[in-house]
């Protein structure tokens, strides 16, 4: 049997190590992943009792509007329920954007080292991805917007981006929607959004209301803590929604996942805690790196790219051997970078003391 001809070409998705992997295969009794952009404080209590609640009704389907959450994340973020649509993490909302708008022959415009799922969807409803070069790490909307022709059906920026970890403006961005013609679609990736600090990250909201064709893409995964329940949404104008929705799947996301998030969203104190913690963190590496000479990419997430000057895989190994798993660049293309998590601060300390190690045994140089 030979599968569709726009797949084979294509590459499985690999996540970080799993924990218990590591610790069987070097033997290890104590294992800090750093790798996948988790929140190392779990989550809130709340989402915790929600689930426990939700046992008793195991036995039957999910709310496939998502009804409750619905109207409570709209009143949060400031929008109409008929402008949100969910998916089994802001995956599957780029997997319904792909299919309900790609087809063979057209084009999308995403950055040359980001989320690679926006080109693995796109490849496998046949569109073209056109790939345009970051500028220092950060998303060249320039460059992007040059890109756009009359086959383009969709931009995706990741904001902040990943694996680099930078952030577009809000000026940025709204200057390069100017110049977007109205048939395209921008997709604003903003899974990390909540970890921002700057007073400068885009007010997608707005723009949303602006331009009907903008969606941001959100998610729980991150500073929510709920990544093994998978639910994420999208936010945009209910023209567009509407036609996301009728590929989407029926009961795409769980009980659990919903009564989760819905009293995750309702507990506001504990990801202020946990974004301040962060931004705690982030402030360490970045110090702790500099100690070290070495530079990193400015950071706007729960994560940093930091440029060991080694090979990537070397460096790695030799953290995976002290029970340290991180994102090694050589497989993000940045062959002497890590992309590392902001742990908490007894994670973030182990790290350092690791990493100083071996970056004594590892040469300088590719």
């Amino acid at each position: 049997m030979k599968p569709k001809a726009t797949i084979v070409h294509l590459p499985v998705y690999q996540p970080g190590k799993p924990i218990e992997e590591v610790k069987r295969e070097l033997g290890l009794t104590e294992v800090i992943k750093l790798a996948s952009n988790e929140n190392p404080f779990g989550s809130s209590p709340n989402a915790k009792a929600a689930i426990e609640a939700e046992l008793a009704n195991i036995s039957l389907y999910p709310d496939g509007g998502a009804v409750q959450l619905t109207e409570a994340v709209a009143s949060s973020v400031g929008v109409a329920t008929n402008q949100l649509i969910f998916g089994a993490g802001s995956d599957e909302v780029i997997l319904m954007l792909a299919r309900a708008f790609l087809v063979p022959g057209d084009e999308s415009v995403m950055a040359s080292h980001t989320f690679p799922q926006y080109k693995h969807n796109c490849e496998i409803e046949g569109a073209i991805s056109i790939e345009i070069p970051l500028k220092e790490g950060t998303h060249d909307l320039d460059a992007m917007a040059a890109a756009i022709t009359d086959r383009t059906k969709i931009v995706w920026i990741c904001n902040p981006n990943n694996p680099t970890g930078t952030m577009n403006t809000d000026a940025e961005i709204k200057a390069f929607l100017a110049k977007v013609p109205d048939h395209v679609i921008v997709v604003l990736d903003e899974a990390y959004c909540e970890y921002n600090t700057t007073g400068q990250f885009p007010d997608s909201i707005e723009l949303i209301g602006q331009y009907r064709n903008v969606i941001a893409l959100r998610t729980f995964s991150k500073i929510y803590g709920l990544a093994s329940l998978r639910i994420g949404y999208g936010i945009g104008h209910p023209d567009v929604i509407r036609s996301i929705n009728q590929v989407r799947e029926p009961f795409n996301t769980t009980r659990f996942a919903q009564a989760a998030a819905l009293a995750a969203i309702k507990d506001q104190e504990f990801i202020a805690r946990c974004r301040e913690a962060n931004t705690a963190g982030l402030n360490y590496l970045k110090e702790q790196f500099e100690v070290l000479g070495l530079s990193s990419f400015p950071a706007h997430g729960n994560f940093i790219m930091v440029d060991v000057a080694r090979p990537a895989g070397d460096v790695f190994n030799g953290l995976l051997r002290r029970g340290i798993i991180i994102r090694g660049g050589h497989m993000l293309g940045f062959p002497t970078s890590l992309r590392v998590t902001i742990g908490s601060r007894e994670q973030n300390e182990k790290f350092i003391s690791a990493l100083t190690e071996v970056l004594a045994e590892v040469p300088v140089g590719v």
